[in-house]
């Protein structure tokens, strides 16, 4: 391995480690999920507009086109508030598990959106995770289980604007992409708070505790890994680029037992549940044999910092 690859290894590495650690902030974070979100992506939508190629790009894309990006921010800004909405009713292991069922839905969505054969081996990869998913359901607390259901919607999210992304990948710059899709789910959010359920001000002025957190969460665990993949996805396999994102829910749960103590909270079963998950999403490259020699931006779609070009 050369040096460069050996340098963008660990970069993308770095990078998943950064993702992982947003679970971690989303429940060090004592805003409600739906203003949480929304001071994350408008923070990040809002450092896009000092890109000067952003406004170039946006210059240059049709309306059609910014309008189908925008509604792929509406699916972003639902995952992500069910994504956090789980970690709160949970926990962060809880909500990092569901980023793990990400790729089995979207092994299934992707033949419908990318209007392909469906391959029945993707489908034994979904029926494989099955009694993980059991066994998780078996090891957490009865008042957490509404949390795990909430999470398994946000996986379906990411699935779906992962595979809508993949599908129109090659049509923009990602920075202009990035900033149109945050910057709809921003206002999609602002629509959706009033229909929610909520005490207090739908979006409350952050404590500086949360601001510090959030600026954390939004350029540290957001844009920074988001430069660095960029530029290490110009010397990596696709097939590498899978492997080492599908590593983001196991550095989460690591994480998340000496930062949080979540392991009290929960028992063998949970474990036990989360490796047989894993095991059948790591297990999916090889019995596909899926390996492109180019790595598009869209496989980092599914993880959580989201929208590397998609």
């Amino acid at each position: 391995m050369s040096s460069t690859a050996r340098k963008a290894h660990l970069q993308i590495h770095f990078c998943v480690l950064l993702w992982g650690f947003t679970a971690i902030l989303g429940k060090l974070i004592t805003l409600p999920a739906l203003p949480m979100v929304w001071w994350r992506m408008l923070v990040v939508a809002v450092a896009l507009l000092f890109f000067p190629r952003v406004w170039r790009g946006l210059r240059a894309m049709p309306a059609r086109l910014i309008a189908a990006y925008a509604g792929i921010g509406v699916l972003v800004s639902l995952h992500w508030l069910t994504f956090y909405g789980a970690i709160k009713l949970a926990n962060a292991s809880v909500g990092a598990l569901c980023i793990a069922i990400a790729p089995i839905f979207l092994a299934l969505i992707e033949p419908w959106v990318a209007r392909r054969r469906f391959d029945p081996r993707e489908l034994l990869m979904g029926i494989g995770v099955v009694p993980g998913v059991a066994l998780v359901l078996g090891g957490i607390p009865d008042g957490m289980r509404a949390g795990l259901l909430i999470g398994v919607l946000s996986a379906l999210f990411v699935a779906l604007f992962s595979a809508f992304n993949k599908r129109m990948v090659e049509h923009a710059d990602p920075l202009t992409v990035t900033f149109i899709e945050l910057g709809a789910g921003t206002a999609f959010l602002t629509l959706l708070g009033p229909l929610l359920p909520h005490t207090g001000p739908m979006l409350p002025l952050p404590h500086l505790h949360d601001i510090v957190l959030l600026l954390v969460l939004s350029l540290g665990c957001t844009l920074l890994p988001f430069a660095l993949a960029l530029g290490a996805l110009r010397h990596l396999s696709a097939f590498a680029v899978q492997m080492t994102t599908n590593l983001e829910p196991v550095y989460a749960i690591v994480l998340a037992i000496p930062l949080l103590g979540e392991q009290r909270e929960l028992n063998g079963l949970f474990y036990l549940g989360v490796i047989i998950v894993l095991a059948t999403v790591f297990l999916h490259p090889w019995i596909t044999k899926q390996r492109p020699s180019k790595p598009p931006g869209e496989i980092l779609g599914t993880a959580e910092a989201k929208n590397l070009g998609d």
